[in-house]
């Protein structure tokens, strides 16, 4: 499968730039979990989606969420397909937090397949051991938020479904 090493540079440098020295719950420096999205998505690459597109949108699917970048910016960067699926991929803090999740699923669901494919890795790496200070319930939440995200978008990619529901079987196990 091909995809364009540079355009993948160009993203990764910009999501870099705009998360900083953010780090993740874990402690790690942000843009190593948007690379490891990317991965997922690159290692899911079998000729049926669009590569550069769901890479891009996996490396910059935090970057209005957690890092304040504007739709307008991100379409001034990358285009308005790749600005209208990161923001479908952020979750919208005027939504009541319970049903954030919803929503964002609902959104993701206008969006072509390569968000979707985004939205399953983003969850299958942020299934790594739960942080230590996650007591059993807020696992037992994470985990049952993860299965609606596989009934939700499970249909787009067998691979990564089947990786994702691995994820949940084994999280915080």
């Amino acid at each position: 499968m091909s995809w364009n090493q540079e355009l993948f540079k160009q993203t990764l440098d910009f999501a870099a730039r705009a998360h900083g020295d953010q780090k993740t719950k874990t402690g790690v420096p942000y843009v190593v979990h948007l690379v490891k999205v990317a991965t997922e998505v690159l290692c899911a690459a079998d000729g049926s989606f669009d590569v550069d597109f769901a890479m891009q949108c996996a490396l910059l699917h935090d970057c209005m969420e957690d890092a304040g970048v504007s739709h307008q910016a991100l379409a001034q960067a990358f285009g308005a397909r790749v600005a209208d699926g990161v923001r479908a991929l952020s979750k919208d803090d005027a939504v009541g937090r319970g049903n954030r999740m919803d929503d964002v699923l609902r959104r993701i669901r206008t969006q072509p397949r390569e968000v979707w494919l985004v939205k399953l890795a983003d969850r299958i790496t942020n299934l790594e051991p739960p942080p230590p200070q996650w007591d059993d319930a807020k696992v037992a939440e994470y985990r049952e938020e993860a299965g609606r995200i596989y009934e939700a978008l499970h249909g787009c990619h067998a691979g990564l479904a089947a990786r994702l529901q691995q994820k949940i079987a084994a999280y915080g196990v």
